[in-house]
């Protein structure tokens, strides 16, 4: 390693992201399995769950955030050596996160079927059934969901990636097993899904919190500090949490509008679709692992006022993103013929799904680290405005618009095939990564970026 790179060593890199790598390995495993165990209550189901899960993504952007603002503060004064003000932070930061859940519980509940209907019109009444169904368990898990992503984020901060990859391994398993026993045992269904959800996201709260309570640890949670509030520390959590917010929000509600537009092309598209983001997610790992340690590493030396070292591990970190996308894109692209095998599916959705799928293992070698792990390199040092206002604009003149368009011109053309109109809305997303990889790779060669300190 270069003389400059001095607050991390290659060991320090390797403990921090060879965990999180696992743990999203681990994530998108259980979350095949589990497309795959809701695949066998036919297509109707795996599309009822499907646009819960992209709708549900909205909401969970938000917790992202919170864990996010919460992630780069304390990462901050872990670097400045201010383990009273992480602790502190790290106190606010799960009461907020928990307390946003139970905001989206006393909202969404109520309302279930008619935000349903207003996201999603002209989906059949089976997919509608499943999905009223799956959106309860999904709406009552959140609050746990939002705490455990908060602490999940304080974990990563101090270094110990280990420990959420124990923990998500703990839930997965609850959740898979939940699966088993009551979709293929009780013979519950896109119900019994919902339900092995919800008790896995309590059971990694309750881990993740006992984990976080011990005293040896570098950075302590006491309950009693919880319910305090310190409005200060609350404050810098927001600087970072709002513009990520509005961002992850914006987001998910262009990916949302996007998804209802596919789901007008037929129930081939929408299953067909929701197998390619399970591989995409997959092809995503390292990308997203990297993106999660940016967080912490370019955080820590913000705090502690090391710019060029910001900028060279920030270089360093995209380098092995590159590798990672690249090796993971290669894999699938050759073998997604074999791999999509076991997915109960039509040859119309699988034949979709396979070509759909090779489009994205290319982009994401060339387009996706720029658009998506580069911005948690500017977020980490607390440029979060930036990233803001470029995905924003992103998403719905680069992306939005040429889905419509695009998709349009297809649908015109292709009348007797509506689903092939999915290619039109993959186009449009490469379009969106495009302007990304541009903006955020000119904001990161710049020096704004590194003056953005939030402690």
């Amino acid at each position: 390693m270069s003389k400059e790179l001095t607050m991390f060593s290659k060991k320090d890199l390797k403990n921090l992201i060879w965990p999180l790598i696992a743990e999203q390995i681990l994530i998108t495993a259980i979350g095949a399995c589990d497309t795959f165990m809701v695949s066998s209550t036919g297509e109707a189901g795996i599309s009822g769950v499907s646009l819960v899960d992209n709708l549900s993504h909205f909401v969970i952007a938000l917790f992202s955030a919170f864990a996010t603002g919460g992630a780069v503060v304390v990462s901050q004064y872990i670097g400045h050596k201010d383990s009273q003000k992480a602790e502190s932070t790290a106190h606010q930061l799960i009461k907020v996160s928990f307390l946003a859940g139970l905001f989206f519980v006393a909202l969404c509940l109520p309302f279930k079927e008619l935000i349903l209907r207003l996201v999603y019109s002209k989906i059949d009444a089976d997919v509608m059934m499943n999905s009223v169904t799956y959106f309860i368990w999904i709406v009552l898990s959140l609050p746990f969901l939002a705490a455990y992503l908060g602490c999940t984020a304080l974990c990563r901060s101090i270094g110990n990636s280990k420990v959420t990859l124990k923990v998500s391994f703990i839930g997965n398993l609850v959740n898979t097993a939940g699966n088993a026993i009551l979709i293929y045992g009780a013979g519950l269904g896109v119900m019994g899904a919902g339900i092995a959800t919800f008790l896995s996201r309590i059971v990694t709260l309750v881990v993740i919190m006992g984990f976080l309570s011990r005293r040896e640890n570098s950075l302590t949670i006491q309950f009693r500090k919880i319910i305090s509030w310190q409005f200060n520390q609350v404050g810098k959590i927001l600087k970072i949490a709002v513009p990520s917010g509005v961002e992850n929000s914006f987001f998910q509600v262009g990916r949302i509008f996007v998804t209802s537009l596919i789901s007008s092309f037929g129930v081939i598209a929408t299953s067909a679709h929701a197998i390619c983001c399970t591989f995409e997610v997959i092809s995503n790992i390292p990308g997203v692992a990297i993106g999660l340690a940016c967080l912490t590493v370019i955080g820590q030396c913000i705090g502690a006022d090391e710019k060029e070292q910001a900028k060279a591990y920030g270089r360093k970190l995209m380098k092995m993103t590159f590798m990672g996308m690249g090796m993971m894109s290669v894999l699938i692209f050759f073998t997604i013929q074999f791999l999509i095998l076991p997915f109960n599916l039509s040859d119309e959705a699988r034949n979709l799904a396979v070509g759909v799928i090779r489009t994205i293992m290319v982009a994401n070698v060339v387009l996706w680290p720029m658009s998506f792990t580069m911005p948690n390199i500017l977020r980490g040092a607390g440029d979060a405005k930036y990233t803001m206002f470029v995905s924003n604009i992103s998403m719905w003149a680069c992306r939005v618009l040429p889905c419509i368009l695009i998709s349009n011109w297809i649908l015109a053309h292709y009348p007797e095939n509506p689903a092939v109109a999915l290619y039109g809305i993959r186009v449009g997303m490469y379009i969106d990564w495009a302007f990304r990889t541009v903006m955020f790779g000119l904001r990161f060669h710049g020096k704004k970026w590194l003056e953005k300190k939030v402690i």
